[in-house]
C-alpha cells in the first residue's frame, strides 16, 4: 500500500521573533507537516533553539533538522537536547542526523575535515550512542570515536521508543546505514565534494536516483515497507511553462532539459503537472515525503492542499 503524502519546508532565517512566529504559523496553516532547519554556520538561525521556538508558536506542526552534523556536537549532548525538545513539544520532533559534508563550515571553524570514510565511521558509532541515550536505559558503548560508561540520559522523549530518526545520503554506504537504522530515509545528491556543484546535480538524475532507491531496498530487506522515503527538492517551481523553465535551468548544471525535469532534485510544472509527477515518483521510488524551500511555501500550497494525506 502506498504511504500517504506529506510535505515539509526547510527554513533557515527570520529577522525577528515576530517574523519567525508568523512564518511558522503560516507553514502550519497551509497544511505542511514539518518545519526543518539546516545545520550550518552561514546566515542561518541555530537549529535547535529555532525549532523549539517554532514548536512553541504552533500546535500540530512537526519540527526537525535536515540534518544535524554529527561532527558539530557530541551525540550524547545532541540526544539530550533532542529529547528535551521532543518532550516540550509534546512529541513533534523528527531527528535528522548526518555525517557532515559542507567543507566551508569545517574550514570556518577550524575543524578537521576528515575523509568521508572516517566521518561515516564516526557517524555510525554516533547513531548507536544517540539510540542508547534516547532509550532512557543505562548503557555503555566503547568504540573508536566515542566512549560511554554506564550512562542513562534524561529526560525521556515524549515519543516512544524515540522520535523518528531521519538519515539522508547520496552515497551507497550512508544510504545502506539509513535503510538499516532510520525511520525516514532522505535520498539526496552525493555531496562528497563538500559543496553543491554540477557533479552533485548530475548525481540526482533519474537513473542515479533509481540506483539509490535500489540500494535502500536491498539494504532494508523486510524493513522497506516501514520506511518513509523523503526527498528535498532544491529546484522547485510552479509554472505553466515547464519546458521553458527547464531549458533555462538545465545548462547551469550541464544536463539536458529533459534530464533536469526528471531529476530527483527538481519538481517543476503547473500544479496539475506536479501532482501527476509526485504520483509517478511515489510509484517508482516510494517517495511520499516531499520537502521544498522557504521560498516555495506559497506557490506549492495548492499541491499540498491536493495531496497531503492522500
Amino acid at each position: 500500500m502506498a504511504r500517504p503524502f506529506r510535505f515539509g519546508v526547510q527554513v533557515s532565517q527570520a529577522g525577528s521573533a515576530a517574523q519567525w512566529r508568523d512564518k511558522v504559523r503560516r507553514i502550519e496553516d497551509l497544511g505542511y507537516s514539518t518545519l526543518f532547519m539546516p545545520d550550518h554556520f552561514g546566515q542561518e538561525l541555530a537549529p535547535m533553539p529555532a525549532i523549539a521556538m517554532a514548536a512553541a508558536h504552533t500546535t500540530t506542526l512537526r519540527i526537525g533538522s535536515l540534518v544535524f552534523d554529527n561532527d558539530y556536537k557530541h551525540p550524547a549532548i545532541l540526544a539530550k537536547e533532542a529529547a528535551t525538545v521532543d518532550l516540550l513539544s509534546d512529541g513533534r520532533l523528527e531527528l535528522g542526523i548526518g555525517a557532515g559534508w559542507m567543507r566551508a563550515d569545517y574550514d570556518a571553524l577550524g575543524l578537521p575535515y576528515d575523509p568521508p570514510a572516517v566521518r561515516v565511521d564516526r557517524f555510525e558509532e554516533a547513531l548507536q550512542v544517540v539510540k542508547g541515550c534516547l532509550s532512557g536505559e543505562e548503557f555503555s558503548f566503547h568504540g573508536e570515536h566515542y566512549r560511554i560508561t554506564r550512562y542513562a540520559s534524561w529526560p525521556l522523549p515524549k515519543q516512544r521508543p524515540r522520535p523518528p530518526l531521519l538519515i539522508g545520503g547520496g552515497g551507497r554506504r550512508v544510504l545502506t546505514i539509513a535503510a538499516r537504522e532510520a525511520d525516514i530515509v532522505g535520498v539526496n545528491p552525493n555531496l562528497r565534494a563538500g559543496e553543491i556543484n554540477a557533479e552533485a546535480a548530475k548525481d540526482s538524475l533519474r537513473e542515479q536516483t533509481d540506483r539509490k532507491i535500489e540500494w535502500v531496498r536491498e539494504a532494508a530487506g523486510p524493513r522497506w515497507d516501514d520506511l518513509e522515503i523523503q526527498m528535498r527538492f532544491f529546484v522547485a517551481k510552479i509554472t505553466d511553462d515547464r519546458a521553458g523553465f527547464a531549458a533555462a535551468m538545465a545548462p547551469m548544471f550541464g544536463v539536458s532539459p529533459e534530464e533536469a525535469l526528471e531529476s530527483g532534485a527538481a519538481l517543476v510544472g503547473s500544479v496539475g503537472e506536479v501532482v501527476d509527477q509526485l504520483h509517478r515518483r511515489r510509484e517508482r521510488w516510494g517517495l511520499s515525503y516531499v520537502v521544498v524551500g522557504d521560498e516555495n511555501v506559497d506557490e506549492f500550497a495548492p499541491v499540498v492542499a491536493r495531496l497531503a494525506g492522500a
